[in-house]
């Protein structure tokens, strides 16, 4: 399979966790970028750091890495690829997957150590 090319984005993430039943705080909405995914058990909003939430609990300083598309949905083991490369490296991810590509959340501090070894196992990265 080829390997997939890699973009770093500008913005610093957080991460934030609420109640199932909390409604969507309506920062979220004129954010640049979110995302949002509800379960039986959690709601969870991932929004520029820059997006001041109050929230049950809140991960901060994560970069994401877009993976450029589109993928189609015939395409497999991308992430399994990307994620084992970065597990290799003790390297924690948090991922999302929308219709058109994936994205790769990772924590600051391991950013340009995610970089190495995704360059050094044949992934092109583009940094801004």
């Amino acid at each position: 399979m080829t390997k997939q090319t890699l973009q770093l984005l500008d913005e610093l993430f957080n991460i934030h966790s609420f109640e199932q039943d909390s409604p969507i705080p309506a920062e979220v909405f004129s954010a640049s970028v979110f995302f949002i995914a509800k379960t039986y058990e959690e709601l969870s909003v991932v929004v520029p750091n820059t997006v001041a939430l109050t929230s049950q609990e809140v991960e901060s300083d994560w970069r994401a890495l877009e993976v450029l598309g589109p993928l189609g949905f015939s395409l497999t083991g991308i992430m399994s690829q990307i994620s084992g490369v970065l597990a290799a490296q003790q390297i924690s991810i948090f991922a999302i997957s929308t219709f058109d590509t994936d994205y790769i959340l990772i924590k600051q501090d391991k950013v340009q150590l995610a970089i190495n070894a995704l360059r050094t196992d044949g992934y092109m990265v583009i940094q801004p």
